[in-house]
């Protein structure tokens, strides 16, 4: 398959998580709401021991496909995020979550990282609703709203604005201090 195919259909990895996975600690990867598993076997590809939870049980399926194919394992389950999932307390070196977000994860995925850990965080801000799916405020920060959530955590790097495509994102990278 072309890469342009690849691209198209959403098995790339985030390009923020590319840019900047030299800054990733090795270890245990917890990727949340990770669809079909694009990050986590990117990160798998690389040593990392990744983990990953979805609520769609054909995206874990195809996770699990896909990472068979590309020779990496990674665990992967199926689990509704806001039916109350519990996120391991201080039991990964990296937490990530890419176009997501569950205001109330927010807490469990602080604590689910070790001293030093890393938190990979990208999602839409309140500037997609312009350029289309997801319109519900519910599921858009607030301009700044992702770096305050993580005002507590050394951020390393940090973008929030519109990019090609055009989407409306914030991306982070915190450490846990």
């Amino acid at each position: 398959m072309p890469i342009t195919d690849i691209h198209e259909n959403g098995f790339e990895p985030a390009e923020f998580l590319v840019q900047n996975v030299e800054l990733l600690p090795k270890g245990r990867v917890l990727d949340v709401a990770m669809g079909s598993g694009r990050n986590a076997i990117y990160l798998a590809k690389l040593g990392f021991d990744v983990e990953g939870v979805d609520m769609s049980p054909k995206a874990v399926d195809i996770a699990l496909d896909l990472a068979q194919k590309a020779g990496v394992i990674i665990k992967a389950q199926v689990s509704d995020l806001e039916d109350g999932y519990p996120i391991e307390k201080d039991a990964y070196e990296v937490i990530m979550c890419f176009n997501y977000l569950q205001r109330s994860l927010i807490p469990q995925i602080k604590d689910g990282l070790r001293k030093g850990g890393m938190v990979v965080y990208e999602t839409f801000i309140v500037d997609q609703a312009h350029f289309g799916k997801p319109k519900n405020p519910e599921y858009l920060l607030k301009h700044n709203e992702l770096l305050n959530m993580f005002r507590d955590f050394w951020c390393l790097r940090y973008r929030e604005g519109v990019f090609k495509g055009p989407k409306a994102i914030a991306s982070i990278i915190s450490q846990k201090v």
